[in-house]
């Protein structure tokens, strides 16, 4: 199967290009230049590889949470491609493809992800890898430091959302975490490496059918309303 992927919901900006279970991938730290980079890193990962666009079967995307305009991006880029096709999408959780790496390297203990949200809140979602795939415990939420709970111990904590408001959670959890990687983003890899699971499991639907996952249900609160919010948790 041929499967091109983008992830754009952080900071870091990558496209992948999954071709028979190898895969090549474009990955850069690059804020605020997703828009430049992403549709260019596609065409180069194409032509290296020597396939056209009409030869892929399908489309995966990081569809957040994130950063509203780099998972906005992203779907608009994937839905853009995969119509132009007449080609499948499969929308990945952006904090899956966060927790797989942890995941995958530490066979059935639990990963905690966790990107910043800014405004003192946290995306986060908890996983394990069981029988070689990828499995969620519970959902995906926007929380505080102060709200998140996890059970027992030798969690592996992933993602910016440890390294936010001075490592709050971090410290809060430490007692309960084997190891934390506060560097950690996500990449189109392994967006790419999930969708492969996904489409062999029924997980790949119409390109507008696919819809963002911001959280937040307020994703534009003017200054004023930000203010206030960080006013209120003092």
């Amino acid at each position: 199967m041929k499967l091109l992927a983008f992830e754009t919901a952080t900071e870091a900006c990558s496209v992948a290009l999954a071709i028979d279970g190898e895969i090549v991938e474009r990955y850069e730290i690059a804020p605020r230049r997703h828009a430049e980079l992403a549709l260019p890193w596609a065409d180069a990962v194409l032509a290296d590889a020597g396939i056209a666009r009409s030869q892929l079967d399908g489309i995966a995307v990081g569809r957040g949470p994130g950063a509203f305009t780099g998972v906005r991006l992203a779907i608009a880029i994937a839905q853009g491609v995969a119509l132009g096709l007449d080609r499948p999408l499969v929308p990945v959780s952006t904090l899956a493809a966060l927790a797989r790496p942890a995941a995958r390297a530490n066979p059935g203990a639990p990963v905690l992800a966790a990107i910043d949200a800014r405004m003192s809140e946290l995306y986060v979602a908890r996983y394990r890898w069981t029988n070689e795939a990828l499995e969620a415990i519970g959902d995906e939420a926007l929380t505080t430091a102060e709200n998140v709970h996890i059970e027992g111990t030798g969690w592996h904590g992933v993602g910016t959302g440890f390294a936010a408001q001075d490592g709050a959670l971090a410290t809060r959890l430490a007692l309960q975490l084997a190891s934390v990687d506060a560097a950690a983003l996500p990449h189109a890899a392994d967006v790419a490496r999930i969708a492969l699971h996904l489409v062999a499991n029924g997980g790949a639907i119409a390109p507008e059918r696919v819809e963002p996952a911001y959280l937040r249900n307020n994703v534009a609160l003017t200054l004023v309303e930000q203010q206030a919010l960080r006013d209120s948790r003092k």
